[in-house]
């Protein structure tokens, strides 16, 4: 492998107004946190999954509207809950195919929410109907505490600011999935496989790092670098069979 570990990255699918043509899109602060950390971001844009598992040394699945509930056994809780269900159809087949061949993925905000669900856990659809809080504000900075001994506390301490755009969180646990960070509220924020490979965040690191970081919260690039040098380690070992 070179030096620069390819990172399959997730990307949204819209249809725009008044046109037939689903469109492709994806925030550019998550290819430039994997860019700056070393990495080689390339947009999955709804094809291929299998091939984009076999090909890429990682994966990232990125942040966006609301998991299907149906995906957990519930029906949709009310008008607030918004799904994509293409999306979900797509993203469930590309984390499935990373899962089986056992390589590296970092997940953010939705990406954390479906990764807990694909191993067995599920969500709460409204945070503001079942839980009584809003933590839906792009500007809103909130202090998590991080358990001490994994990645997070290691790289920034056991109390620290992240930002917050989330409607749904994680209620239970997927399989292998350990909580390394909570809200004030004891909202799930992060969590780390027991596998040691996939590692993620309810917050966005991504807009906490580079051009888009402000001095509210810790610089975040530390957290991409992190996983960066993950994947290059993982690539070192001999090559893995996909699971059965």
């Amino acid at each position: 492998m070179n030096s620069y570990p390819s990172i399959c990255v997730s990307t949204d699918g819209i249809y725009r107004k008044n046109s037939p043509m689903r469109w492709i899109a994806s925030p550019k602060s998550y290819p430039d946190a994997i860019a700056e950390a070393g990495g080689l971001p390339l947009l999955c844009n709804e094809n291929c999954p299998e091939e984009m598992a076999n090909f890429c040394d990682a994966l990232m699945l990125t942040g966006g509207s609301d998991l299907s509930p149906s995906l957990y056994g519930e029906d949709i809780l009310n008008e607030t809950v918004k799904v994509n269900a293409l999306r979900d159809s797509f993203e469930v087949k590309l984390a499935t195919a990373f899962l089986k061949r056992k390589k590296p993925i970092l997940t953010i905000c939705r990406g954390f929410q479906l990764i807990n669900v694909l191993l067995g856990g599920d969500l709460y659809q409204d945070l503001v109907a079942q839980k009584g809080l809003y933590h839906m504000d792009p500007q809103l900075r909130h202090p998590v505490h991080a358990c001490e001994g994994p990645v997070l506390s290691q790289l920034f301490g056991t109390e620290f600011n992240v930002n917050s755009t989330h409607h749904q969180a994680i209620r239970k646990l997927g399989r292998g999935l350990k909580a390394t960070a909570f809200s004030p509220e004891g909202l799930i924020e992060a969590y780390e496989h027991e596998s040691g490979l996939i590692i993620g965040t309810q917050f966005h690191p991504e807009r906490l790092t580079g051009p888009y970081w402000d001095d509210r919260t810790p610089n975040m690039s530390v957290y991409f670098a992190y996983f960066i040098e993950l994947v290059r380690n993982e690539s070192k070992k001999p090559l893995k069979q996909a699971a059965k």
